[in-house]
This record gives C-alpha cells, sequence and structure tokens, in this order.
C-alpha cells in the first residue's frame, strides 16, 4: 500500500487497483471558442490545468496506473440528449446554445466535432480508455462502473472540467459505488464563481471522498513503481 497525502487525512492505495478518471478534458470547456468560452464563461485557469494534467498523465502511466478519459458526447440526431421531458435537455449547456443560437446546432459536444474533441495536449494514448457519457455523471448511460469492476480498480484519482459539475458527480456517484473518490485540487478547474470550486472541495474533503494535490500524486506514483 502507497500513502498519499491527502485532506482531511493521507489515504493508503494501490497502484494496480487505481485510476486517474479524466474528466471531460474537452475543447468544449478547456479552449477558446468551445462551449463554455461560447457562452461567455471563464476559461483563464484551463492552460495551466492542461500542463498540470499532462505530468500527472505521464507519471500515471509510467506506474501503469489505468488512465481512463471521459468525454460528454451527444450522437448527432441528439437521440442521447433528452427530449424536453428530460431535465438535461433543459439545463446541460451545450443544449441550450445549440437551441438558441441556430449557427451553432450540430457543433457542440457532438460525438466527432471540433468541440467534443479531447485536447490536442492530452490526447489519449494506445492504452487509455475514453468513455462517451450523455450525461454530468460518468456512470450515467455508460459501462463506467462494469469497467472499474472488471479491472478491480476501488481508487479513482479524478482530473478535469469542471470541479463542481461532472467531476464532482462522478465522484459523488464513485463514492455511492463503493469506490475511493480522490479529486486532484490542481489538475482540474471550475466554472461560476470561486465559491462553487471550494464548496465541492469541501464537500468531498468532509463528506464522500479526499483532496490531494498534483504533487502529491506524482511523487506517490512515482514511490510505488520503483
Amino acid at each position: 500500500m502507497i500513502e498519499l497525502s491527502a485532506r482531511p487525512v493521507n489515504i493508503h492505495f494501490e497502484l494496480n487497483h487505481s485510476a486517474v478518471i479524466v474528466v471531460d478534458m474537452q475543447n468544449a470547456f478547456a479552449k477558446p471558442g468551445g462551449t463554455l468560452d461560447l457562452h461567455g464563461s471563464d476559461i483563464a485557469e484551463a492552460a495551466a490545468v492542461i500542463k498540470v494534467n499532462e505530468k500527472l498523465l505521464a507519471a500515471a502511466r509510467k506506474a501503469n496506473v489505468k488512465v481512463i478519459y471521459l468525454a460528454m458526447t451527444y450522437q448527432p440526431d441528439l437521440a442521447d440528449a433528452g427530449d424536453p421531458t428530460s431535465p438535461n435537455y433543459h439545463k446541460e449547456l451545450g443544449l441550450k446554445l445549440m437551441r438558441e443560437r441556430p449557427e451553432l446546432a450540430g457543433k457542440l459536444l457532438i460525438d466527432g466535432t471540433w468541440d467534443w474533441q479531447i485536447v490536442d495536449e492530452l490526447t489519449p494514448e494506445s492504452n487509455d480508455l475514453l468513455i462517451r457519457k450523455p450525461r454530468y455523471s460518468g456512470f450515467v448511460g455508460t459501462d463506467l462502473d462494469g469497467i472499474l469492476r472488471t479491472a478491480g480498480i476501488r481508487f479513482l484519482f479524478f482530473t478535469g472540467i469542471a470541479t463542481n459539475v461532472c467531476v464532482e458527480s462522478t465522484a459523488r456517484d464513485a463514492f455511492f459505488g463503493e469506490y475511493w473518490p480522490i479529486l486532484i485540487e490542481d489538475a482540474m478547474t471550475h466554472t461560476g464563481p470561486d465559491f462553487c470550486r471550494d464548496a465541492t472541495l469541501w464537500n468531498c474533503e468532509n463528506l464522500f471522498g479526499w483532496v490531494s494535490d498534483a504533487a502529491s500524486v506524482i511523487a506517490a506514483f512515482n514511490e510505488g513503481n520503483r
């Protein structure tokens, strides 16, 4: 067992039972011209978060820790997006923007589009997994739970965008599924006021997981790979 410096207390984990869950590091949420930028949300921190993820994922792969990408994804015909009877139809930002701005129809979070793609700096490698998800949580409408259980993975290290939306949603569901969620706070960024990030980190630290930082996680991965 490897000890990781974390809040509220250190946590012990095993490399062969761990995975890094990279949540929605897509052009949509991290690049100018993507969904969040078009909405007017501040994406200034995304560039720094990409750099942190580059270092973190390199260490994970070197330590043979599984890397799993989640990507917010809709089919071109929006069959999996929900109709007007679905709350997702009314609240999810990409769907709202495509209805409000006809010139964006078919361009936001649609499978295969530029907006949907993982940012170039973090392009998945051959041994990584990419899981398409049609809702905020990576456990809803996907095979994530089955993949993790089949591989014997229990410890989930979370990175990505947005801290307070898809990261938190997936981490909460992980906790309910008896996984150990660990949020890497400097490997993710939030949307909305800063108190949204602070609330997510407080909730995780005190109620359903642990919070650490990239340097500590990288050090732990390197220790386990000696």
